[in-house]
């Protein structure tokens, strides 16, 4: 199968930087639950942005007017958080089908990447195109692309005070040795405001997004 790419890497930079680990110690007698917090971004596909459907005539949404559906696959992400910034590399696979196979055709379709903070917050957001090409006769076509996003270190790291109210070690019998330490809202949003995801996605119109939340 032939199949070319024309996508470019994305690179995204943002200010701050990463966390180190953090653990509530249950040994010698301690109360609580051992929790480990990577400084590297949650990687994922936003829900209704991990495929696409182009149709003909482009304002039909009538099944036998569908042209090409294309799908993200197998996503994977290496992290290097040892220097001053937490880089995240994601790639993905592409794969597309295509209703009619006379002749040969390209197809470019744009993703994105874009990196949240704290589950809800767009930090930054970068948008690519990936290539795909049918030969003539051929139905299927795959491709790969990638993108990468960078967190300088101190946005991911949580001040010394939460760190210290989520590791210290709480004997049974203290006064706090059963009150979860999230369950202070000052603690959960610190620990919120150091949290970041690298999401990826087809862009999508507001008619192809809208196409995927009701079919």
């Amino acid at each position: 199968m032939n199949a070319r790419q024309i996508a470019a890497p994305l690179i995204l930079l943002l200010v701050g930087g990463c966390a180190k680990s953090g653990e509530i110690d249950v040994s010698g007698g301690g109360a609580g639950i051992t929790a480990v917090r990577s400084a590297c971004p949650t990687v994922g596909v936003p829900a209704g942005t991990g495929d696409v459907t182009l149709f003909d005539p482009s304002n039909s949404r009538a099944a036998s007017a569908i042209d090409v559906v294309a799908t993200i696959s197998n996503v994977r992400s290496t992290c290097d958080d040892q220097g001053a910034d937490v880089t995240t590399r994601v790639t993905f696979d592409v794969r597309a089908r295509r209703t009619r196979t006379d002749g040969a055709r390209d197809v470019t379709l744009p993703y994105f990447i874009v990196v949240t903070r704290g589950g809800s917050q767009v930090v930054a957001k970068r948008i690519s195109q990936v290539g795909l090409h049918f030969d003539a006769g051929q139905g299927l076509a795959t491709t790969s692309a990638e993108a990468s996003s960078a967190v300088a270190r101190s946005a991911a790291t949580l001040p010394q005070e939460v760190r210290e109210r989520l590791t210290r070690r709480r004997k049974a019998g203290d006064e706090d040795a059963a009150v979860d330490p999230l369950a202070d809202p000052k603690v959960r949003s610190a620990v919120a405001a150091a949290s970041f995801e690298a999401l990826v996605g087809f862009q999508l119109t507001q008619d192809q997004l809208r196409y995927n939340a009701t079919r």
